[in-house]
């Protein structure tokens, strides 16, 4: 799966409930879209290597999922997409206490 792939996947996330709502890193200062939302960013590689070369590109993504409150019905649904892309998870929670929001950070390899 590309980021491109990813960030389409993550759009269709509850019937496409998340269109407009998923960007790379962050929305523009002033453009985040009313919660909930979502953004991911690369973290870092971990390529395969073989005779001295990158022979598998891996690479570490963190998709961070931020509401006003703990929202399971998307977060189940996040976690529905992932399944179904087969791609193995890690979730973390964590409260922002400065911005009242929720977020949940899914650690995912691609």
């Amino acid at each position: 799966m590309t980021l491109a792939e990813l960030k389409t996947a993550l759009e269709g996330v509850n019937n496409g409930a998340f269109k407009d709502k998923v960007a790379y890193r962050a929305f523009p200062v002033n453009g985040a879209p009313a919660l909930p939302f979502i953004c991911f960013m690369e973290t870092e590689s971990e390529n395969f290597l073989a005779d001295s070369i990158v022979y598998h590109k891996l690479t570490d993504v963190n998709i961070e999922f931020y509401s006003n409150f703990k929202d399971v019905t998307n977060e189940e649904a996040i976690e529905s997409m992932l399944n179904s892309n087969k791609l193995v998870w890690d979730k973390e929670e964590t409260y922002i206490e400065d911005e009242d929001l929720v977020e949940v950070i899914y650690g995912i390899t691609i």
